[in-house]
């Protein structure tokens, strides 16, 4: 598909810009694997892992997928360990969020690894491109699951990409189709990054009901909280409206009630006092199926709009 070879490929090798957001516990070996396979960026989450785990994770990952894959890790916690386990381990493309990615720069270089970091202004995005970043990710407010900034991702994203030309730029927030994809490339992206569409796949330990959730959503369906940051304080979160945050909200969303920041997953006999995450884009999600299904799909809808438009 020679519409969508964008410079996000050649940095980090993936034959389509589509990034399968890391998405902490909900993330399987399997659908990094099945992203990856499908042309995608797969996208581990190691924040939650102990150095171990993390370590068994990607072997699990190489040997399943010959392709590119990433790790993210959250820097509000210290990720020096994590992180070189995945140097060592081979992983060549780094995702970092929520702190200052200065320390890790050179480390990520001298491995010869990509880094990418997500961003929520443009002043933030010239910042980390300085300290030699060579991807952003500009993270809009419709996002689901903790949201870094407050600006939507129309206006972000060609913002982002004006301060930083010509280091490549991926948009995060709202993206959920092929549709999404383009719109993303025709604001100056790079590639588009999609998190509550993977959710919605078979190969993600989601809890069934989490997902019928997403796939009944409407664009109104969830809103930003902090009822589940316990664990995470002061980072909050775009859930689903959930009879849980419903309640919550008539009752004056008190601040001495907290949940734990941790999603439903398949087995979990409480889904319902779980936070289910999820952006403004569930609304276009429509069903669950196979993550290369949803990464091809994506691809060939993203191309079809671009020819029509061309």
């Amino acid at each position: 598909m020679k519409n969508l070879q964008t410079p996000l490929c050649t940095l980090v090798g993936c034959e389509l810009p589509i990034v399968q957001a890391p998405l902490g516990s909900t993330t399987s070996v399997e659908l990094v694997a099945a992203v990856c396979e499908a042309g995608g960026l797969g996208m581990l989450a190691g924040t939650w892992l102990d150095p171990d785990e993390l370590g068994a994770a990607i072997a699990r990952v190489r040997a399943a997928t010959t392709r590119p894959f990433g790790v993210n890790l959250v820097l509000h916690w210290d990720q020096a360990e994590r992180l070189q386990v995945c140097l060592d381990g081979g992983v060549r493309v780094i995702s970092l969020c929520w702190g200052d990615p200065s320390e890790h720069v050179a480390a990520c270089h001298s491995a010869g690894a990509r880094l990418l970091h997500t961003v929520a202004t443009a002043a933030e995005a010239r910042r980390v491109v300085d300290l030699g970043v060579d991807c952003v990710v500009a993270q809009g407010s419709e996002a689901g699951g903790h949201v870094w900034g407050e600006v939507s991702t129309f206006p972000l994203v060609p913002a982002v990409v004006d301060a930083v030309s010509p280091v490549p730029v991926v948009a995060a927030g709202g993206i959920a189709d092929g549709r999404g994809l383009a719109a993303a490339l025709a604001l100056g992206a790079a590639g588009a990054w999609l998190g509550t569409r993977f959710v919605a796949s078979a190969e993600a330990h989601a809890h069934p009901g989490w997902q019928q959730g997403i796939v009944e959503a409407s664009e109104r369906s969830t809103l930003m909280t902090t009822l589940f940051d316990r664990g995470w304080e002061e980072a909050p979160e775009r859930v689903l409206r959930t009879p849980l945050v419903e309640a919550w909200l008539a009752a004056g969303s008190p601040d001495g009630e907290r949940h734990a920041d941790a999603p439903p997953l398949r087995g979990d006999p409480s889904p319902e006092l779980r936070a289910q995450y999820a952006g403004q884009s569930a609304a276009l999600v429509h069903d669950v199926a196979p993550a290369g299904e949803l990464v091809r799909r994506i691809a060939r809808e993203a191309e079809a709009t671009l020819q029509a438009l061309a």
